[in-house]
Parts: C-alpha cells; structure tokens; sequence
C-alpha cells in the first residue's frame, strides 16, 4: 500500500508542536473572520505552507478552516501517469498525518467524506468547471490532447467524477459555515480549480498562491489563479514606480542570474552552454543572416495556462510558423524546444521535436531546432536573434528588458504592456513576420520600461518569506524559533501576504522601500477593519 507519508513526517515538515508548546494564540472574537485554507491533497512541497499559513492567520485572531480530501476523489491533480506507471492513490492514513501536522494550530479540519452524498452528487455544467476537467486529464497523461490514449475516456471520466465530488463538497462547505476568503493553491486542475469557481458562484472571495521563481519567494494573487490574473494586471500598478540606479542594479544582477538559475529554486538549466561561437557552428546556422528566435513551452502546461488565440494551440503555431519560414530563405529560424519536456516535474508524453518531425520530415534548410535536452542556453539565443517569437513563455519578460523585439503569438504575462508585438489575428501574425527582420534593437524608453516591469514581476510580485527555506529537490522547510517570528511586523512578506487574504489587499512586495519602515497590520487590525 502507498503511503504518502510513511510511519513518521518526514523531516523536512515542521513540527509546529515544538513552537506551539511554549506559545499561545490569541482567542477568536465571535465575529473573527473565517479563513477557508483549501488545502484539498497531502503534497508534501505544500504543506508546509499552508500549516504556515494558518498559523500566521490564526496569530493575527482569524479563524482558520483547513479542508482536505480524505482519498475520497477518483483522480486529482496528484495522479499522474509517468513512465507508464501509475498515478498516486490517497489513502486515510494520509488524513492522520496531516490531522497530526495541523493539530496544535487550534484549527478545524475538514474531512471531503463529511460533506459527500453519492445519491446526490450534481453534475458539472459551466464550460470553467468542464475544462478544469479536462486540464486534469490533459496533465494525468502530459499532453495536450486525449488522442491516442487507450484509457482517455476513463481517465476523463474519474476527472469529471471528482470534479462532481468536489463542487457537492465546497457547496455544502460553504451553505454550513460562514467564509470571508477561500485560498488554496494553483486555482487550476482538479480539485483546486473547482473550488474556486464554486466559491466564486457562492460570491465569497478567492485567493489563490503557487511557489515563485526566486529563492524562498510565493506568488498571490486576488479572484483568480495569477495564470490570469498576471495577464489583466493594469500597468498603473509597475509603470511608475521611482526608478533608481539601485533597483536598476537589482534587476539587471537577477537577469543575469536567470541565465543558470543561481538565485532561483525553479530552474531547468543550471550549466548552460554559452560560448557563442560554439552554439553557432552547433547548430550550423549562417552568422551572416538574420536569426529569428521561437521558444516555445511545455505542450500540455501551455494548453493549459493560457487561453488559446490566434492559433487552435501551440503546435499549430509552430508549424505555421515553420511553413512560413519556408518560403522566406533570407532569415533563419530557430526554435528553442523547452528544456522542461524533460527536466520538469512532470516530464511531457508529447514532445514538441516529435510533433516538428511529424509535420516536417525535411525540415526547410533555414530552420534549426534545439531539442528540449540541450544545454544550449536560450539566453545566448534571444542575444543571437534578431527577434523573438513566443507563445506563452515567461523568458518574454527577460527578452524584451534585453533590448530584444518581441512577438507574441499567444497569451504571454509581457503582452498588452507597451512592450511587445501583439497581433490579434492570422493576418496580424503574418504581417508582422513579412516586416522582418527588423532595423534595430528596442530603443532606450522601452527597454527602461521592460526593466521596470520585470523587477515588479520578479520583485514585487514574487513575496520573499524569511521562515522559509529550501530542502532538498522541489521541498522546502520552515524554520522558527518560537511564534513571535511570525507575529505582524516580524516578517514583512508574510504580512503582506495575510493582510492580502484578510482584506483584499494587493499582494504586492515594496521591495523598493525595503529599506524604509513600512507600517504592517497590527495584530487583530482586521477585525476593526470589518
């Protein structure tokens, strides 16, 4: 029998009975606010934050829920089919561990089984609640279509299954207690995604969270998953932040550092090759004519994080693009295949070079492709190109801070920002790759603004928490002294982060006036707010 723990927690989760035996939380007012931690599966790289979670909100006299499932779901975002093996299987022993972590944070525990009528589960009707399912899916077999999966059908239907269970628990959840706030992480896949649309149907609001690319750092976001979110963000919230020779400094140092990943905990090239002329007579590209970068993303995971738009989905992009470089022997293309395929958590079932070879047996004579496992570093690409071309990549922030014109084919976080080419059809599309190559780099008010938005990105955006640190592969620990560490004004990140789910407000870091003191809540602050 698999158990996700084992006997004893392993040593990486913290032991808050060690903290808690010589501390005591401040007792509930009636009318505390009531703080719904959707937790929903034992992942052992997310416990640890959400028994942080409630215990700095429970600090600061909020009443805190913690909801689970108790290895009542047919299939949720745990179950994978890697290797052909398997998918994770949830069982009560695993409800007993976490019953034990949460236990000395005097918080409810609430058990999936409590709220379930198998007699009367409801169907899922909303388009929201069906691709939640199907993303499900999609990422069970890592891939971007159900096609040529023997099981898709059954596997679909445990996905729509579980989605059922969970819109019937979250339903009475919320129809038996009051809540202000529902936050769990991700806001995407099964159960997480249903959670949210239900808490959004019943008008209770919704947090959502997910480990950052820095160090020690989280992403929050407000209503929705920051998959999202991050796209509608108005620029009034970055363009004017005061600019400095420092916070220049800053960020230019960390863009740097993304090239191996040095000061991330979310990398997928940590030795990258970067000697340019290597990288040129590698790929055996002609230095005197223009290069054309495209970067693409995880097949799946870009199905899945951004809405489609002008293309039905990436690998039609890719093609497209490939049969119109064909004709265009004056420039040469080279694509980036994404070294997560491979490296990530979930290595892709459908792999991008598969998918190019298929439609391509010959590929034109101008186009050269890096495949997923090369070392060859993008960055050294995007300083070789003339222009970039993406779908959905994230390297849009960094390529454009470099000076570097870029196209953006899908729903990229840089687009819609006075930064990029943004067409809006085919027909835009094309006339943009008709107007290559272009005449110079982005000029200097562009690239200042890039600038300013990649370190609110990266800076702001991304919510450094002192307690937290790295462990071993994709885990992390915490690490206390006693509660005061984690008491208004102790942490400024996780201040932030509480105010955010206690009162809506932004989660945004000052990392600008980090030197500055900046007021925080103080304890019990909310509940005069209310």
């Amino acid at each position: 029998m698999y158990n996700f723990f084992g006997p004893k927690l392993p040593n990486h989760i913290f032991r808050w009975n060690q903290v808690m035996r010589f501390a005591q939380l401040p007792p509930l007012a009636n009318d505390a606010p009531h703080v719904l931690l959707a937790m929903n599966m034992y992942w052992e790289q997310f416990v640890n934050m959400y028994a942080l979670l409630a215990a700095s909100l429970r600090a600061r006299g909020v009443r805190v829920s913690v909801l689970v499932n108790d290895g009542v779901l047919p299939a949720c975002e745990k179950c994978l089919l890697v290797n052909n093996q398997p998918g994770i299987s949830l069982h009560e022993t695993d409800y007993r561990a976490v019953k034990k972590i949460f236990a000395p944070l005097d918080v409810q525990l609430l058990k999936f089984s409590q709220f379930i009528n198998t007699d009367e589960l409801p169907t899922i009707t909303t388009d929201n609640e069906k691709e939640h399912a199907l993303a499900g899916a999609l990422r069970y077999f890592a891939k971007g279509t159900l096609t040529n999966e023997s099981s898709a059908n059954e596997v679909l239907g445990k996905y729509q299954q579980a989605a059922a269970i969970t819109k019937q628990v979250m339903e009475k959840v919320l129809e038996q207690d009051h809540y202000d706030v529902v936050c769990c992480h991700h806001g995407i896949y099964i159960p997480q995604g249903i959670v949210g649309e239900v808490a959004r149907q019943h008008n209770v609001r919704v947090v959502n969270w997910n480990v950052a690319y820095r160090e020690k750092c989280f992403i929050f976001s407000h209503g929705d998953t920051y998959h999202h979110t991050l796209l509608s963000e108005p620029t009034s919230a970055w363009e004017n932040i005061p600019w400095t020779p420092a916070l220049d400094k800053t960020i230019t140092d960390y863009l740097v550092s993304r090239h191996s990943g040095s000061k991330d905990w979310i990398s997928f090239n940590r030795a990258p090759e970067e000697n340019t002329k290597k990288i040129i007579q590698q790929l055996g590209i002609d230095p005197q004519k223009p290069v054309i970068a495209l970067l693409t993303n995880v097949i799946w995971d870009a199905q899945l994080h951004y809405p489609t738009n002008i293309f039905p989905n990436m690998i039609e992009w890719v093609k497209a693009t490939i049969a119109y470089f064909a004709t265009r022997p004056d420039l040469q293309l080279v694509i980036r295949i994404h070294p997560a395929e491979l490296k990530g958590t979930i290595p892709s079932r459908q792999l991008m070079l598969a998918e190019i070879q298929l439609a391509f047996p010959q590929l034109p004579s101008n186009v050269f492709v890096i495949p997923p496992d090369s070392s060859i570093s993008t960055y050294v690409i995007g300083e070789l190109c003339n222009v970039a071309i993406i779908y959905g990549t994230k390297t849009g922030v960094e390529l454009v801070s470099s000076g570097i014109p870029t196209i953006v084919a899908g729903e990229a976080w840089i687009k819609h920002k006075g930064l990029t080419i943004d067409p809006a059809s085919m027909a835009e599309y094309t006339a943009a790759l008709d107007r290559l190559p272009v005449a110079a780099r982005l000029d200097a008010a562009i690239i200042q603004r890039a600038k300013l938005y990649a370190y609110h990105f990266f800076f702001r955006r991304m919510i450094p928490v002192s307690c937290i640190q790295p462990g071993k592969s994709i885990y992390f620990t915490v690490q206390l002294n006693n509660l005061a560490d984690i008491l208004p004004g102790a942490d400024l990140g996780l201040d932030i982060i509480c105010d955010g789910i206690t009162t809506g407000a932004p989660f945004v870091y000052p990392d600008e006036r980090a030197g500055d003191a900046i007021p925080t809540t103080p304890t019990g602050a909310w509940l005069d707010m209310r």
